[in-house]
């Protein structure tokens, strides 16, 4: 392993005069602001984070306003950035600081990862940058810079080697400058020590990095895939009556939970079944590809009109078939907490 300490001065030093400072999550304490940008930039890049990361201040500008907020309001904010579970845990975060410790976040690390969505990587984070503690980093760029650095070639798939690598980020840990020294690994795994095409010609710890010096670099991390990428295909209905269209609750587990979207059928002859005697005309629309973590998704949305002077009576006995839904107006749509394609193809098709 390099030395310790000489392997934290160079982090350090890089980070004071190239690392990234006008981020606007940068330059402050508030434990807020800090754990609202760690929790984005969770499987998240940079560039799409920006946007988000000031709306949200906006409408949320501190964690009191977030804690009293209705789900909806924070789902419909989040839409478009993914991970979903992100905002929930976020919203759940907030009460939870709110009520247990009277809306100020604890300061250890310790007890940040007892929060919901608070991982130890991100607590971590939030008690280096916001209460100076001396702790240890291992966020996805982190483990990058570290494995590269140090030849770490064992399996992170298997929790033990997390655990080795995690002592490992402890042990380099330097005495004092623990902000410098954190945001310079955050920086160098973001900036230089990319996974794709790595800037090793600008790398500080070029030197003495072990997958440079065995032109090793594509080979770390080392994490086995343990399962196959899968493919899923369902039908959208697009329940449309004058203004409105019908929107549906997604359960609060699985993917899109808690969202409201069009309602979901197992494929198209299952929804052609389900609209068979409606009043009305039908349209198949283009095909979704949409890419989640696991599985890449196509979607076949299909519209159907049902005249706006259709009778109350008839027009419930469409929507009984289609249960946990309600009638919104395109605007009031629109400002729900809307998966990124189905808000797309609202946007689109209005």
């Amino acid at each position: 392993m390099v030395d310790s300490a000489a392997f934290a001065e160079r982090v350090i030093r890089w980070q004071r005069r190239h690392g990234r400072r006008a981020l606007p999550w940068q330059g402050t304490r508030d434990p807020y602001r800090v754990w609202l940008s760690e929790i984005m930039l969770q499987q998240t890049q940079v560039a799409t984070v920006l946007d988000y990361y000031g709306r949200f201040l906006q409408r949320f500008p501190d964690l009191s306003a977030l804690a009293a907020a209705p789900l909806d309001d924070v789902l419909a904010l989040w839409s478009g950035l993914g991970y979903y579970s992100r905002a929930r845990n976020l919203h759940r975060c907030a009460q939870r600081v709110q009520a247990d410790h009277g809306g100020a976040f604890p300061s250890s690390a310790a007890a940040l990862a007892e929060l919901p969505g608070i991982g130890r990587s991100t607590a971590a984070a939030i008690a280096a940058f916001c209460f100076g503690e001396r702790v240890a980093i291992l966020d996805g760029n982190v483990k990058r810079v570290l494995s590269r650095a140090h030849g770490f070639g064992d399996d992170l798939a298997l929790a033990s080697h997390q655990r080795r690598l995690w002592q490992m980020a402890e042990l380099l840990l330097p005495p004092r400058n623990i902000e410098p020294y954190t945001q310079g690994l955050m920086d160098l795994g973001a900036t230089l020590c990319i996974a794709r095409d790595p800037r090793c010609g600008d790398c500080p710890l070029r030197a003495d990095c072990v997958a440079y010096r065995h032109s090793r670099v594509h080979d770390y991390p080392h994490k086995t895939r343990r399962s196959v990428r899968g493919r899923r295909e369902n039908a959208l209905l697009w329940l449309v009556c004058g203004a409105r269209v019908w929107l549906a609750r997604r359960p609060d587990n699985g993917v899109w939970a808690g969202l409201w979207s069009l309602p979901e059928f197992a494929d198209p002859q299952s929804l052609n079944a389900a609209v068979q005697g409606w009043p009305g005309r039908g349209e198949e629309l283009s095909a979704i590809d949409h890419a989640l973590t696991h599985f890449d998704w196509r979607l076949r949305p299909f519209r159907w009109t049902v005249p706006p002077r259709v009778g109350a009576a008839r027009l419930r006995a469409i929507t009984d078939v289609l249960p946990g839904g309600r009638w919104v107006d395109r605007g009031e749509a629109l400002r729900l907490g809307l998966s990124a394609p189905v808000r797309r193809l609202l946007e689109a098709n209005g």
